[in-house]
């Protein structure tokens, strides 16, 4: 696996890797004594769920000091991706992250956020940041194990879409350095 900066010569490969996902449940947070912990809800089926591509210019992202894109490449085939910006916070923000779906499981993800680490702490960022769906259980689980801890948890980011969206719980992890 090799993972590269987004440059106009792989901009044709953004979105390549992002694939439909297994909703398995539901990740339940709870803050008690200023601390967050959680639960999980284990579906009694579970279904498979994407995101729409997002609508940007990534090539604002090729050579900008403020933000960037990694793509992870196995076998020339692009099979993940990472996008970050500098935040006003200190923290570098995961806009996006993903794996396509016969690579997950590989430790494509864990060196995407390594990249995205290194990436930060060279801009002298204090840790990276990022927000999922209460419903990405797997996910929520990856970052996690990455080390990411809850820091907030928002109920009405999603109440002015249609269902299934509007049910989400808006999930904000932070990585400290």
């Amino acid at each position: 696996m090799e993972i590269v900066k987004l440059s106009s010569d792989t901009l044709k490969d953004m979105n390549k890797a992002s694939e439909p996902f297994e909703i398995i449940g539901k990740l339940k947070p709870t803050f008690v004594n200023d601390e967050w912990t959680y639960t999980e809800e284990i579906y009694d089926c579970s279904y498979l769920h994407s995101y729409p591509n997002e609508d940007c210019d990534y090539s604002l992202y090729i050579e900008n000091p403020d933000k960037t894109v990694f793509l992870a490449y196995a076998d020339k085939e692009c099979v993940g991706q990472i996008v970050l910006r500098k935040d006003w916070n200190k923290y570098a923000l995961v806009e996006d992250i993903c794996v396509s779906k016969s690579s997950r499981g590989q430790g494509i993800g864990s060196a995407l956020i390594q990249k995205a680490i290194e990436w930060a702490k060279d801009k002298g960022l204090d840790g990276l940041a990022l927000e999922t769906q209460d419903n990405n259980l797997l996910a929520c689980r990856f970052y996690s194990k990455c080390g990411f801890v809850i820091g907030a948890v928002d109920t009405m980011l999603y109440k002015n879409f249609t269902k299934p969206w509007s049910d989400a719980t808006a999930i904000f992890w932070y990585l400290k350095f």
